[in-house]
């Protein structure tokens, strides 16, 4: 579908006073496929209420019952310069639903004479639908776009310029719509929910080290652990789940006067854990994962900071195998005291 001109800034303030207007007008034995993104709505079909729901981000559910949770959780960053997109398009009306929408709207003439008269053509006129689609009410949906939750001041919440458009209930999105909703797209929207716990290593010894001492690091496997979240959009039977996995964490001392171990500052994920817990008696011993501090931190401390890598995937409707998204990366920062080895002369 080739790229066609939207409406005057205007109209989203047009709009949203359209759709409370529309809102009260639903309450009709139709299907509300995207409702408002904000909750449930409630129609009424032979006398009897029921509510629909709709979805936490328009038409899109999210299961987030095996993500992280918790207070002590974050979200994960891409390691490069991708970000899921802050945007997408979905079912939002049937064919009755735009109509109560739109003709209000046009009828207030606060977009303008030009612009009105070309939606109506469009949408009405039969250049290219006639009356909405009225006709083929139940065959598919008038899609349009969403902005994704939290990424409203986003400037790439501006990039879905598509005037609204028909799609049939067999039918795929246009291919020349990146964010239309897919499989692949319901991958991406998860990778944005996927919270992982927030990155403090154990230390050996605890918070205060001492100089020239080994310092053993490690996380702990029951915590840092798979977690996934699913995206799907229950009308269109489509679905996609995205799953973060820990591999590694960087070691970074706080301070140029340190080395870690190993001597790249990241520890893999080896036997189900990063890093090994100190055992005593080891003191001595080169850990696998730590860092060994040089100089003492004075009257204060420094801040080591840990960096986890997850490696994440997805698979959903259509998919017969994993396929990659962009590492994933949450870190957090601890103070680590390094005091002088006090030596008695005698």
């Amino acid at each position: 579908m080739p790229a066609v001109r939207r409406a005057p800034a205007c109209l989203a303030s047009v709009i949203a006073g359209a759709m409370v207007l529309a809102s009260a007008a639903a309450a009709r034995a139709d299907f509300v496929p995207g409702g408002e993104g904000t909750g449930s709505e409630t129609q009424v079909s032979g006398g009897q209420h029921q509510e629909v729901i709709s979805a936490t981000a328009g038409a899109v559910v999210f299961d987030r019952s095996r993500n992280g949770s918790g207070n002590s959780t974050g979200p994960v960053a891409a390691a490069t310069h991708w970000r899921p997109p802050a945007c997408y398009y979905a079912p939002k009306y049937t064919p009755e639903q735009l109509e109560r929408t739109l003709e209000p709207i046009w009828a207030a003439e606060s977009t303008g004479y030009q612009w009105d008269a070309e939606q109506r053509a469009k949408y009405v006129e039969g250049h290219p639908y006639k009356d909405f689609n009225k006709d083929k009410a139940g065959e598919g949906y008038w899609w349009d776009s969403y902005v994704t939750p939290g990424r409203e001041g986003d400037p790439g919440a501006l990039d879905c310029t598509e005037d609204i458009f028909w799609v049939g209930t067999d039918d795929d999105p246009p291919a020349d719509v990146p964010q239309a909703i897919t499989p692949e797209v319901l991958a991406q929207l998860a990778y944005a929910e996927i919270r992982v716990p927030a990155t403090e290593v154990d230390l050996a010894p605890e918070n205060t080290t001492k100089v020239n001492l080994p310092t053993w690091a490690w996380l702990d496997g029951a915590t840092f652990k798979p977690v996934s979240v699913t995206a799907s959009v229950p009308l269109l039977g489509i679905q996609a789940t995205t799953t973060a996995e820990p591999v590694s964490v960087r070691i970074d001392p706080g301070t140029a006067d340190a080395e870690t171990y190993p001597a790249s500052g990241v520890c893999e994920l080896r036997d189900g854990g990063i890093g090994e817990p100190y055992a005593k008696g080891r003191a001595d011993e080169t850990p696998p994962c730590g860092a060994k501090y040089l100089r003492s931190s004075g009257d204060g401390s420094y801040r080591l900071r840990a960096t986890v890598t997850w490696k994440v995937h997805w698979t959903g409707t259509g998919v017969d195998e994993e396929r990659s998204l962009p590492d994933g990366v949450f870190g957090g920062e601890q103070d680590v005291v390094v005091q002088e080895i006090q030596a008695v002369n005698r």
